[in-house]
């Protein structure tokens, strides 16, 4: 067995420090609130968006659906789960009418003042189009809404363009961590 490390930046958004960035969302996407019907669906965007990532390698559940169903299940029974922070994207396809889930965002706060978006999510065939910037915007909003104060998350340091997002949109570095996996070879 191997044991390899992901290098991964813990962010920090002061919520203290004025506006919030733009909430546009794209054209043909809408984002749904929290809404325990939407588990699932929110499930289904996370595996769709992280199946194929190197995230699924460091968090394995990421990697399957069922892994991502129950994850669901655990953030969203957390005692500090923030539903308003938590949004899930939907794209309606113009000619069809076809409605597809694409993204997803979770915020949880197990401080006082503060909290942590989860698993920001954007199925690949969606990306660069803004949907993230507004997945955002929206759950920092949802963070501020609910009185907290500071937001952080995590990035593994290969995932540039996620980095790039958080980093124009207002999130500071505040530490580097490593998380260690352990690969079995045949």
């Amino acid at each position: 067995m191997t044991v390899t490390y992901f290098r991964r930046y813990r962010m920090r958004f002061d919520l203290r420090e004025g506006p919030l960035a733009e909430l546009q969302v794209p054209a043909n996407y809408h984002l749904e609130p929290w809404s325990p019907r939407l588990l699932e669906d929110h499930a289904m965007a996370k595996y769709r968006s992280f199946r194929s990532e190197m995230d699924s390698n460091v968090f394995p559940c990421l990697g399957n659906e069922d892994g991502c169903v129950r994850l669901m299940k655990e953030i969203s029974c957390r005692q500090g789960f923030v539903p308003e922070a938590t949004w899930l994207a939907r794209f309606t396809d113009p000619e069809t009418g076809t409605v597809e889930n694409c993204g997803t965002i979770q915020g949880i706060s197990d401080q006082v003042d503060v909290g942590s978006i989860q698993n920001i999510g954007i199925v690949p065939n969606h990306r660069s189009r803004g949907l993230g910037r507004s997945l955002l915007g929206h759950s920092l909003a949802g963070f501020s809404r609910a009185g907290i104060k500071f937001v952080t998350l995590e990035v593994t340091s290969h995932n540039t363009g996620a980095l790039r997002l958080y980093q124009k949109m207002g999130f500071r570095i505040v530490r580097t961590v490593y998380k260690s996996i352990d690969l079995a070879y045949d």
